[in-house]
């Protein structure tokens, strides 16, 4: 691409210059007289400079940024430094002992790098015009950096030109850098020094540095979107070729567009190749991407993109506007219930990766007929699992049992895992009694908040998997058992473990397959398609027409973080079926903790509010528990039935949390 540059009059009287830069000081306009002296870019840029209240008799540009912002820009602009750097070694030599340096800035002017002669280096000390020193226009005034960025030129400014007085003993020749991409300014090549290092041909130089820049970019650039591409290939989850997808690179950029003319709420002039979506994290989850779109943007699908091992950007896949605007109804893995069992049948949906790693693990431990540990959030469904791991075991018909550990006291418990004898403990059965363990033989045994078990009953627990044996409470007669564990916990054993609430062998013994299910605020579009489920679902059983949610409703939906997960969004959904009288579900028809998650305050007393950020797992179940107990006005029975536990267990998480039970 040819860059016209305009070529300074050689014969140019500087005392001319200093003479129009004085009146223009003083009168805070230009005259013809100026516009015969001065050239009109420069002239043009005082008048911005008098604008923005520039002083004139400035000596160095006020601002600067620190070591450690300066570290944060160079990571922000890593591409830019990457590409500048073989030019910058390159002509690194030739400045040595040139009077020049060279000098690379963001797209706000602050400079990133520099090289050349020491002596000129050390002398831009006194004007900070070194790394960290700013040189927006709208800071220091005219000059080479500050200008180009303005202009979107290649600008040169030589010596009495400058509209501040203290940079008048400089020269410099600016050129904008140019994203590739978009063609948007991304930063700038400077070349300055002493007024004696005027030449023509410097900007021409700066110029080519520039454009040796641009190239090495779109090198970079070519190379990222290569690797986007042939990670979105190799996905074990293929998408249609006709769908319209759009990737994005490591810092949330569209590098990579297919049939975007299709999708349904958004054109293919909203999605240029090179407009930043968001601002992506490499830790990101895919529903943490879905939530940080732009509002008029849905993503159907979200994949995270892998190369070598890390993570390089992600593929949106968008709804496609020839489809009907209801949405097909997912594929999903139905539990039928079990025989002579009244209990309704189970559907588990879910399309994010980490909910189909966990159904896949389910169905090898299975197979394997192996020790579960099943680990989640309170609400996320690992029960649902338990009863998955049954409906494919073995033997038909196979027993299914399940005990909450936390819902048992430390006496009781022992006694209904283990069976006990007659006169075994106070409060034993006459006749004794055949425990859980005996009861689930041949089939499956599902423990769950496994980790509230009592230590001295770990112990007992340990034994009885070893042995593949149970001994009843009172009586040393061997049982043999054939029994797969299924154990549940909302709680992190391994700090347990290390805290000594938890034995560590029985941690390895009872994980020989562990399934993380995922919480719901990291699976994407798995909430559109729990609320199309169960929408569906409960306006069937109350007998009313599907709800419609409008946009704003959706969106609220979809950005709210559901502490309670699963859980607390059937139990919305089922709320707005029996209480909304409408059709269409609006943002004002939400609960407030959804369409206001910013106003809740969800502990009292003395305990300051703890918000969705940074939260670990106990925080999210404090709070679920917590709004619970507030939404039912202290009823702790409701609150219980709400939460799916029992009372002692919620009586015991309060005390745990150390919550207000509302009366």
């Amino acid at each position: 691409m040819k860059t016209e540059v305009a070529t300074p009059e050689l014969k140019q009287s500087q005392r001319a210059t200093t003479h129009a830069w004085e009146k223009f000081v003083e009168c805070g306009r230009a005259d013809e007289e100026m516009a015969q002296t001065v050239r009109s870019e420069i002239l043009e840029s005082w008048a911005r400079c008098t604008d923005s209240g520039i002083s004139a008799l400035a000596i160095a540009t006020p601002e600067k940024v620190d070591k450690e912002d300066v570290f944060v820009l160079r990571r922000k602009n890593r591409s830019l430094c990457q590409a500048a750097h073989a030019a910058f070694l390159r002509l690194a030599p030739h400045l040595a002992d040139s009077g020049a340096i060279l000098i690379l800035t963001d797209q706000t002017g602050t400079i990133i790098d520099a090289t050349g002669d020491p002596q000129t280096l050390d002398a831009g000390l006194e004007i900070q015009l070194e790394i960290g020193g700013v040189w927006n226009e709208d800071v220091i005034g005219t000059n080479g950096i500050g200008t180009a960025l303005r202009t979107g030129k290649p600008t040169y400014v030589h010596a009495s030109e400058h509209f501040c007085q203290g940079i008048q003993s400089w020269t410099c020749a600016g050129v904008p850098v140019f994203d590739p991409l978009d063609r948007s300014i991304i930063g700038v090549v400077d070349l300055s020094g002493p007024p004696d290092i005027f030449q023509p041909h410097n900007v021409a130089l700066v110029v080519a540095a520039a454009r040796e820049i641009e190239i090495a970019l779109a090198e970079q650039q070519r190379e990222e979107r290569t690797k986007l591409l042939e990670a979105y290939i190799d996905l074990p989850k293929t998408h249609d070729s006709d769908e319209a997808i759009v990737l994005l690179n490591g810092s949330g950029r569209i590098v990579f567009s297919r049939n975007t003319e299709k999708a349904s709420d958004q054109s293919q002039n909203n999605l240029p190749i090179g407009r930043q979506l968001l601002n992506f994290n490499p830790n990101m989850t895919d529903g943490e991407l879905a939530a940080a779109l732009p509002a008029n943007l849905t993503a159907k699908a979200i994949d995270i993109l892998k190369s070598g091992g890390k993570v390089q950007g992600a593929a949106l896949i968008l709804p496609d506007n020839s489809a009907p605007l209801t949405r097909s109804k997912p594929k999903g893995i139905t539990i039928k219930p079990r025989v002579g069992v009244q209990e309704d049948e189970i559907t588990i949906l879910g399309e994010c990766p980490k909910m189909l790693e966990a159904l896949e693990f389910a169905r090898r431990a299975a197979l394997a007929n192996a020790t579960v540990l099943v680990q989640g959030e309170t609400g996320v469904g690992k029960e649902l699992f338990a009863r998955l791991i049954h409906s494919h075991h073995t033997k038909k018909n196979a027993p299914y049992v399940a005990v909450n550990c936390a819902a048992i006291s430390g006496e009781l418990i022992g006694g209904e895992l283990f069976g006990h004898v007659a006169g075994a403990f106070t409060g034993a059965l006459r006749e004794g009694k055949a425990g859980k363990f005996e009861q689930a033989n041949d089939g499956v045994l599902c423990l769950d908040e496994v980790g509230d078990m009592p230590p001295e009953l770990q112990t007992y627990l340990l034994r009885t998997l070893e042995q593949r044996a149970v001994y009843r409470i009172g009586c040393d007669r061997r049982r043999p058992i054939n029994v797969q564990l299924i154990a549940m916990t909302n709680r992190n054993l391994r700090q347990d473990i290390e805290a000594g609430r938890f034995r560590r062998d029985l941690f390895y013994r009872i994980g020989t397959i562990v399934i993380d299910v995922p919480p719901l605020r990291e699976r994407g579009r798995d909430i559109d398609i729990l609320i199309d489920h169960f929408n569906l679902m409960l306006s069937e059983k109350f007998s009313r027409a599907p709800l419609r949610f409008d946009l704003d409703a959706s969106k609220a939906f979809r950005e709210y973080s559901w502490p309670g997960n699963v859980r607390e969004l059937r139990n919305t959904v089922e709320r707005l079926c029996l209480l909304h009288s409408g059709d269409t579900v609006t943002l004002a028809d939400l609960p407030s903790e959804i369409s206001q998650p910013e106003s809740n305050v969800f502990l009292s007393g003395d305990v300051q509010p703890r918000t969705n950020t940074n939260l670990d797992l106990n925080g999210v179940e404090s709070i679920a528990i917590q709004r619970t107990i507030d939404r039912e006005h202290g009823n702790l029975t409701k609150a219980a039935a709400q939460l799916g536990i029992s009372r002692p267990t919620l009586y015991r998480k309060i005390r745990q949390y150390g919550l207000d039970r509302g009366k």
